[in-house]
């Protein structure tokens, strides 16, 4: 199995390349030079693994939720490297990639959402794998769902957004937390893999981002007002 992962749905971004079971990766705190980085850390990374392109299975992404510039950069990259290399698409939520990151088998994933909400979603870990429970939302932290039982693993920065009103609002709940934990690509290619190997690839024009807010490009007067209403 040889693939190429993206992700650049949040301030981070990071491109990985898999070889059966080894994972190589380029990963940075690059606020607004994804579109810099990402292509030309794709190249280094291949050369580094000995890999050419042709010699890929399928491309990897993770498709948000997170910054819309960031999640559009992702699914455009992995559209365009995969039409051109006529290869299918796998897509991981980036909220799976970011639970991957934590220890135990019940994981919150969090990122901050910016506008007083954050993007939330459960996982628990089956057969070493991750499986959602529910679906994914984006939510005030103090309207989140408390879950039913205690011991869960939370990760991300949606815990430490809004002066922690997520890690409040569930903190009978939770067994730990790491509020600073972004999404890896690494992560997003092993999820990729094990989703390959289900048979969820796809063709490349059926890859849809996941944005979770109905409106992605909500206008300055648009915050404004959002902000004014929660006040």
């Amino acid at each position: 199995m040889r693939l190429l992962a993206f992700e650049t749905a949040t301030e981070a971004c990071s491109v990985a390349v898999l070889v059966d079971d080894a994972v190589i990766e380029r990963f940075e705190i690059a606020p607004r030079r994804h579109a810099e980085l990402a292509l030309p850390w794709a190249g280094e990374l291949l050369a580094q693994a000995g890999v050419a392109k042709s010699q890929l299975d399928a491309i990897a992404v993770g498709r948000g939720p997170g910054a819309f510039t960031g999640v559009r950069l992702a699914v455009a990259l992995a559209q365009g490297i995969a039409l051109a290399l006529d290869r299918p698409v796998v897509g991981v939520s980036t909220l799976a990639a970011l639970a991957a990151r934590a220890d135990g088998d019940r994981v919150l994933a969090a990122i901050d959402a910016r506008m007083g909400e954050v993007y939330l979603g459960a996982f628990v870990r089956v057969d070493g794998g991750l499986q959602a429970l529910g679906t994914e939302t984006v939510v005030r932290p103090d309207q989140a769902d408390l879950p039913d039982d205690d011991g869960w693993q939370g990760v991300g920065t949606g815990f430490d957004a809004a002066e922690g009103a997520l890690r409040t609002r569930l903190a009978g709940a939770l067994a730990s937390v790491d509020g600073t934990a972004l999404p890896h690509a690494a992560d997003v290619a092993r999820l990729g893999a094990r989703a390959f190997a289900r048979g969820e690839a796809i063709a490349p024009e059926r890859l849809q981002p996941a944005y979770l807010r109905d409106d992605v490009a909500l206008t300055l007067v648009q915050q404004q007002a959002q902000r004014a209403a929660r006040a």
